[in-house]
């Protein structure tokens, strides 16, 4: 096998020899042969070579006590700092392939082959006759010569890997300059929110995520960052408290590589199981190409099990199939174990700036309209969907268009065990009336693949009016919204916030003052404190919501404003109303977050007295609600809620967002009435751990 090995490569070595050298190349140069011309050098560099290995070579002692003749057979390099390495020997007896490789490491290091003026690596083979004669200069290759010419085995290589190297170049941190988006955490935002509502400011704080380049023009995040890096000297302690795993910039791209890991475990008073406990490991790349294309892509695989009753929504939420249910905000689930989890995810965008006003994405995840924690036009609590997003900026207006591609995953809708496909189009329009007041103008459009109808070209218009379609496509072609919104900066300290969603209107229903059940609407109030009693970093907020019964159903009921059986806008759905407290704080790498919920709910029977649905149900068909008139909010199964959630940790590596924390949540959970759908629930749920917090979790459903 040896010798076919050989064989093989001394032919490729000859093919190679026989082709005409680029005038590109220069062999490699010993010190003895500066002097020379250059059609001289090949000549040179052979007998030099060949004289060392005669003047030192040592014959061992079994070839003289056998009276071997015969040859070795040698590969080797001379690599781009002119250091000589054995590739390969091949030989009758050990002690030969030893002697070969102890000469070759008594050789120089030499000035290395260059290719096109750059220093490259090169390779040779020559044949060895035992026993050695004398070599002598401009030997030609004959049966009566003990040494063959050398032959370079690189005689055309290319130098354009080497070239790659030498453009590398120290890592400049250029994500925050790019076009990628920030990942959206409302923690890590509440970290600039203050400078980009600012008064005077011409920003656009509602369309989320944020672009860097957006930001960079109020706050700098690198200084930030840099601000809060640690003094080391060891590349793990760079890499665990300061960088980016793996760090790569070229002239015109670069790369970041990190991994995410989300582990924790916990306690739920309520649970008959033991612990509560996350596992996620996963990969999270950045990239930038040119100056006017960035990527990135996270891939998850996590397996868990939650407090109890995070574990019921879950399971409620189950799709078609063996699976047992939906993770809030993830995806779909199969089972782990007896009680647990296994929950991959995968996101990925494409982030495409073709002029200073125009970014174009395409991708797979979330996006949030909105400048409270909650959202009644287009939240993150959803699983990740396919959408193509273009955002417009100008003058001091940001107009933003989004197509979303979502499924319904309800066994009823479900053909031939292919989930349906739905589509959903949002225009949001955010206009800077003055340095104070903003408002935005937003509709909406969702539909199905009725007919055959598939993606409608009549939604791709990005400036067209939404609700003129609906009308012209009938009734039941469409789901469409409408919303307004508006921000008030009553200082540089405290602002106001609000949303109007209107998803039906009866002026008519209206004026006789009934009630019915046709007024489908929901409405936000809200205020921030920035730096709240002059304390640096501490921002508080209060926010109210409100939807009516029935708001975002429809009476095609696969026109649900949802997508994987979870809402797309506020994910108590709709029939309650909701007080938020928020408290943020961060002290270099330290934070701290406080969380407190109050709110009413109305939810169906489901028992076979009362069927009905009142409203809160989504989902639920609008043929079957339970009165036309006399509807209010948290009718049916009236339930109280109240939850408190506390986190405190510190920021392990800002770069990569890496956090050690723990979570306290107090959940009471009291309806009526106890069913088979809504029991109730009394939990204390304490956990630990280290997340890689790159998106929103939502425990208060």
């Amino acid at each position: 096998m040896k010798q076919r090995l050989l064989l093989l490569m001394l032919m490729m070595a000859s093919l190679i020899s026989a082709q005409t050298l680029s005038t590109y190349e220069k062999p490699p140069v010993f010190d003895e042969c500066e002097t020379k011309s250059i059609d001289q050098l090949k000549s040179c560099f052979n007998f030099t070579l060949n004289n060392f290995i005669y003047s030192n070579f040592k014959t061992p002692q079994i070839v003289n006590d056998e009276v071997y003749n015969g040859d070795i057979q040698i590969l080797f390099e001379v690599d781009n700092t002119g250091k000589f390495k054995v590739l390969y020997v091949d030989a009758i007896y050990d002690d030969l392939k030893t002697e070969v490789k102890r000469v070759f490491s008594l050789l120089p290091n030499i000035k290395p082959a260059t290719y096109n003026g750059k220093p490259t690596f090169s390779q040779y083979s020559i044949s060895l006759t035992i026993p050695l004669i004398a070599p002598f200069l401009e030997v030609k290759k004959s049966d009566d010569l003990q040494l063959t010419e050398i032959e370079n085995l690189n005689a055309t290589l290319s130098g354009e890997y080497d070239a790659i190297n030498e453009d590398l170049k120290p890592y400049e941190k250029l994500e925050f300059k790019s076009e990628l988006n920030i990942p959206f955490t409302h923690s890590y935002y509440a970290r600039f929110d203050d400078e980009m509502n600012a008064i005077g400011t011409n920003s656009h704080t509602a369309a989320k995520p944020f672009m860097y380049s957006d930001v960079a023009k109020y706050y700098d995040i690198r200084a930030e960052k840099e601000s809060l890096a640690k003094e080391t000297d060891s590349w793990i302690g760079r890499k665990l408290l300061n960088e980016h795993l793996v760090e790569v910039q070229g002239k015109d791209y670069w790369f970041t590589v990190d991994p995410i890991l989300d582990l924790q475990v916990g306690n739920d008073t309520e649970a008959k199981f033991g612990s509560t406990w996350n596992n996620t490991r996963g990969i999270f790349i950045q990239a930038g190409l040119g100056k006017r294309l960035n990527l990135t892509t996270s891939i998850y695989e996590s397996q868990g099990r939650f407090a109890e009753y995070f574990n019921k929504y879950a399971e409620s939420l189950k799709a078609f199939g063996p699976d047992p249910a939906i993770i809030p905000g993830r995806g779909i689930a199969k089972r782990f174990k007896k009680d647990a989890y296994d929950y991959p995810v995968a996101e990925a965008y494409l982030s495409y700036t073709p002029a200073d006003f125009l970014n174009v994405q395409f991708g797979h995840g979330k996006n949030f309209i909105g400048d409270g924690y909650r959202s009644l036009f287009q939240s993150d609590v959803a699983s990740p969907y396919p959408f193509l997003k273009l955002n417009t900026t100008f003058w001091k207006i940001k107009y933003t268009s989004t197509w979303m591609w979502l499924k319904d995953v309800r066994d009823d809708v479900v053909v031939d065990g292919a989930f349906l496909t739905k589509y959903m189009a949002n225009h949001y329009l955010s206009w800077n009336v003055s340095k104070r007041l903003n408002i935005g103008l937003f509709e909406s459009v969702l539909w199905a693949d009725s007919n055959g109808r598939g993606f409608d070209v009549n939604y791709l218009n990005p400036i067209i009016f939404f609700r003129a379609i609906e009308f012209q496509t009938g009734q039941d072609a469409g789901n469409a919204i409408l919303g307004f919104s508006s921000k008030y900066k009553w200082n540089n300290k405290v602002n106001l916030y609000g949303q109007f969603i209107l998803d039906e209107f009866s002026l008519n229903d209206v004026k006789a003052g009934n009630k019915s059940w046709k007024n489908k609407f929901g409405f936000q109030l809200g205020a921030k404190y920035y730096n709240a009693f002059k304390v640096d970093n501490l921002l508080l907020q209060a926010e109210y919501n409100q939807v009516r019964p029935y708001t975002y159903s429809h009476n095609s009921i696969i026109l649900n404003y949802a997508n994987f059986n979870q809402p797309m806008a506020h994910l108590w759905g709709s029939n309650f109303r909701e007080l938020v407290l928020i408290g943020r704080y961060n002290y270099k790498r330290w934070f701290a977050d406080a969380k407190l919920i109050i709110g009413e709910r109305g939810f169906d029977f489901n028992t076979a007295d009362d069927s009905f649905n009142y409203g809160g149900n989504i989902f639920g068909d609008e043929d079957n609600r339970v009165a036309d008139t006399g509807i209010t909010i948290g009718q049916g199964n009236t339930t109280s809620s109240f939850m408190t959630e506390l986190q405190a940790g510190y920021l392990m590596n800002p770069a990569t967002n890496l956090k050690v924390f723990t979570n306290i949540i107090y959940r009471d959970f009291n309806p009526e009435a106890i069913t088979s759908s809504t029991s109730k629930s009394n939990t204390l749920w304490f956990s630990v751990g280290v997340r890689t917090d790159l998106f929103n979790w939502y425990n208060d459903f």
